[in-house]
């Protein structure tokens, strides 16, 4: 298998403004890239901010998988030679979005899709369609699983993630402060089934509270290989592979 440098990112999102988040992702990954990132996680909703009642009253904020809005960030992958994981309500089949993940490789291409399989109890099932399979994507030799946030608190999908051959596990989620998935739910995914795990957090204010920060990667042993703090923008990279 191969190995490559991994960036776990954090920011403040704007509420509601898909292209002034676009542009902080874009600049993040050009960033994270010339630190010699290969790929960059993001935190779930990066795109829109965590706000499931505006989500819900404007129907601008829900994005397609080739949505002009993302040609910022595809052409911030093609210079960087970067991947991006980025997460935001996507149009599918039906009348509610999916709560969706989009990889968009070093070239600028969608490499998977991903929706949430484990809406959060109220606001999130009334505004998005679970998903109903696996997030997968392979680069560079490695294999890739995908996840969001509440996910993570069921080990199944973890699980199945090694056994599918998967050796880093990518956690877009909106995590407080006092959030007690950093101890008992990362590091524990990370030891119990030998993966790389990458947790992309916000910052700031959302509708369910201060995002608490602490983007970071847990090694297969479960130990933090890298964290981003509690306060500060940017990302933090770890070798994985």
């Amino acid at each position: 298998m191969g190995r490559m440098m991994l960036a776990a990112a954090q920011f403040t999102p704007v509420s509601g403004d898909v292209d002034a988040n676009v542009r902080t992702i874009a600049g993040l990954v050009r960033e994270a890239g010339a630190a010699g990132a290969r790929l960059v996680v993001f935190a779930e909703l990066s795109l829109t901010g965590y706000e499931t009642a505006l989500i819900r009253e404007d129907p601008a904020l829900i994005l397609t998988e080739d949505d002009p809005r993302l040609a910022p960030v595809r052409a911030a992958c093609r210079a960087a030679g970067t991947a991006a994981v980025v997460n935001g309500p996507v149009r599918g089949g039906g009348s509610r979005p999916g709560l969706t993940t989009l990889v968009i490789g070093p070239d600028g291409s969608t490499l998977a899709r991903y929706d949430k399989r484990h809406l959060f109890h109220g606001d999130e099932q009334e505004t998005f369609a679970a998903g109903t399979a696996d997030g997968r994507f392979a680069l560079d030799g490695l294999r890739f699983a995908l996840a969001t946030c509440y996910d993570n608190r069921f080990p199944e999908l973890a699980e199945r993630a090694a056994a599918d051959g998967c050796s880093v596990y990518l956690a877009s989620s909106m995590l407080d402060a006092g959030n007690d998935s950093f101890e008992t739910v990362y590091p524990v995914r990370a030891r119990d089934f030998g993966l790389y795990v990458a947790l992309g957090n916000s910052l700031g204010p959302s509708e369910v509270g201060e995002g608490g920060g602490m983007a970071g990667i847990w090694g297969p042993d479960g130990g933090r290989l890298a964290d981003a703090g509690t306060e500060k923008p940017g990302f933090v990279l770890a070798e994985v592979g």
